[in-house]
């Protein structure tokens, strides 16, 4: 069943039965109102009659039906009998209407129980016990309230009319707020089912909505913000390892197929070590991507504030185990006491990852066994040089410095798949950072990194 149902159903059936129920409760009530008023009238006629019949007690028999006639308290269809405490008859109604058994009412009166009452079909019968100058007597009535039954009658109509008309209004409220309730949730229920992922969608909205239904649709929103981000960065994740490593994968398996063509061990031994270093940079090449496609999605990669001056080194002391016999040269071109100068906000494993292909580049493409790292804080930034003496890169060569699988003329005879610079070029990016390249002017090479500071 459909919310919309449920409201219309529930809404209704609640306040239909609830209106039914004050109905009948008012009906009763109204009955039971009428019996008892109805019965003190008789209690009252009789005792009324009564008081005729001691003060009159010379009046004969057609004065007192007289009387009886003209009443002003005559109830249709009634029927009254007084007794003395004899329990014998010393007055009876004209009135054609019977009581059956008097003497069983006359058997419960008594000084202890001097009031009785009970139904005869739609006939209310009174028994009562009284006393007047010392003497006991017993009265019984019983009569057709022809009025209460009109008037209850009556009532009856006027609440079984106000039953309809009301459950007639509350179906049509129920429609009307079913409606009204159910209307943002129908709009956004069919929002969400033309929902198409691969197309871009605006954030759902639902207008004039409570509260709940603009939470819902946020929270929706959110959540396919979420998985967006989570299929671009896998789209992004697999373009870049499908694009990226391709060329590094073929690399290593062309290697595999010229040692199975090789047949001295030593070299088959110098491979093997050179793969194992080949696979050690695929696998940081894998790391440093999964990181720059989680970037590159919009998703907020993992910061801290990173002293860059510490992280070089320990980086240094870290390359210490590849090239025992390099040494760099880490020195400050200014001085400074205020760490805030020499420390910048960023992702440690993506900065980590650039700044040592920057110095292994020192260690492979140096023609002396050292290099110079300069570190240079300013206002906003910290720039780092990286320098070596080595074979500096043509005019021509250094336009496609930053471009994948570019190796030039000084790389020839030295690992790599022409993807460092890429990432670097990249990882600064995210940073809001540079990177550039100049040569010196007595030959070498000097790379220049910039990110801002914290």
């Amino acid at each position: 069943m459909s919310i919309r149902k449920k409201i219309l159903v529930y809404f209704s059936a609640t306040v239909i039965s609830l209106t039914a129920l004050s109905l009948l409760v008012i009906h009763a009530l109204f009955a039971e109102y009428r019996e008892e008023e109805f019965q003190q009238r008789q209690k009252e006629k009789i005792t009324t009659t009564f008081k005729f019949l001691t003060e009159t007690q010379r009046m004969d028999s057609d004065i007192l039906q007289s009387l009886e006639e003209v009443s002003i308290q005559k109830i249709y269809d009634e029927k009254l009998l007084i007794y003395d405490g004899n329990k014998r008859l010393i007055y009876e109604s004209i009135d054609d209407t019977e009581i059956e058994n008097p003497e069983y009412f006359l058997g419960l009166l008594s000084v202890d129980n001097d009031w009785i009452e009970t139904k005869d079909g739609r006939y209310d019968v009174v028994g009562i016990y009284f006393q007047s100058n010392n003497r006991s007597y017993y009265g019984i009535s019983k009569a057709y309230d022809a009025f209460g039954y009109t008037k209850l009658e009556f009532l009856r109509q006027v609440l079984v009319f106000t039953f309809i008309l009301i459950s007639v209004i509350v179906i049509f409220v129920s429609v009307y707020l079913s409606r009204k309730i159910s209307q943002p949730i129908t709009e956004i229920t069919q929002k969400i089912d033309d929902y198409n992922f691969e197309d871009e969608n605006d954030p759902i909205v639902v207008k004039e909505s409570g509260k709940e239904i603009r939470v819902l649709s946020n929270r929706f929103n959110e959540l396919m913000q979420r998985m967006k981000e989570a299929f671009a960065f896998q789209k992004h994740a697999i373009h870049h390892i499908s694009h990226e490593l391709k060329t590094p994968i073929s690399v290593l398996v062309s290697n595999f197929e010229r040692m199975e063509k090789e047949n001295d061990l030593e070299k088959i031994r110098e491979w093997i070590n050179n793969q194992k270093e080949d696979t050690k940079s695929l696998s940081e090449i894998i790391n440093a991507l999964l990181e720059i496609s989680k970037a590159e999605t919009g998703k907020d990669i993992l910061q801290d504030h990173i002293r860059i001056d510490e992280m070089i080194f320990d980086i240094a002391d870290e390359l210490k185990a590849l090239a025992s016999d390099f040494n760099f040269n880490i020195i400050y071109d200014k001085i400074t006491e205020d760490e805030r100068q020499l420390t910048v906000r960023g992702n440690q494993r993506l900065l980590k990852s650039a700044i040592t292909n920057l110095m292994l580049n020192c260690i492979l493409y140096s023609d002396e066994r050292q290099a110079k790292v300069q570190i240079t804080p300013q206002v906003s930034k910290l720039e780092v040089e990286f320098i070596n003496k080595g074979q500096p890169l043509s005019k021509k060569d250094q336009q496609f410095l930053f471009q994948h699988f570019f190796r030039g003329d000084n790389s020839k005879g030295k690992k790599g798949f022409g993807l460092g610079l890429v990432f670097i070029h990249k990882i600064m990016n995210l940073h809001k950072g540079s990177i550039s390249y100049r040569t010196q002017e007595k030959g070498g090479n000097i790379f220049i990194i910039s990110l801002p500071l914290s």
